[in-house]
């Protein structure tokens, strides 16, 4: 079983390498331009917090996995709902740093929100513990969400995509 685990908690962190990978190199110079509030978290953070983020949230989707009997029909929801907004986790950096896309960046946020809050819901009901462990997650969604959308609105020649 321990195989299981590793791999349900590694899974999240895989699309959020990527995306970092794919972006690492003129995404520090265009992202420092940006006007940010104030309570903006520093650069550095992001990787530390995603790292934590997708460890808990990894391992709380095998919890769920594992009460539901693995891939059985009573996991197609809350399972579906969790790959659902974890596709759209992995969306939005290609569209704010790949395409500098700002308002596509906003929508999939908007949506992957509304998913994640969907997918705690649905995880309560199974396995507390799981649903609890995505709590820090959705408290991090929060202030992304407030941060794309003060991002977009301060930054309105951004606001069509790529420039540079």
């Amino acid at each position: 079983m321990w195989a299981y685990t590793v791999g349900f908690t590694v899974l999240p962190h895989v699309g959020g390498f990527l995306g970092w990978f794919v972006n690492r190199k003129d995404t520090p110079v265009w992202y420092e331009k940006l006007k940010k509030p104030s309570w903006c978290p520093p650069r550095k953070m992001f990787p530390v917090a995603w790292t934590v983020l997708y460890t808990g949230m990894g391992y709380a989707s095998y919890l769920i996995w594992n009460d539901l009997g693995g891939c059985s029909s009573k996991a197609i929801i809350p399972l579906g709902l969790y790959g659902a907004q974890l596709a759209l986790n992995w969306a939005w950096p290609p569209f704010f740093f790949g395409a500098r896309n700002l308002k596509m960046a906003l929508i999939d946020i908007l949506c992957l929100d509304s998913l994640a809050i969907g997918t705690v819901c649905s995880w309560y009901r199974i396995n507390k513990v799981a649903a609890l462990l995505m709590l820090p997650y959705l408290g991090w969604l929060a202030m992304a969400t407030c941060l794309t959308i003060r991002i977009w609105k301060d930054n309105p020649e951004q606001k069509t995509g790529k420039s540079e």
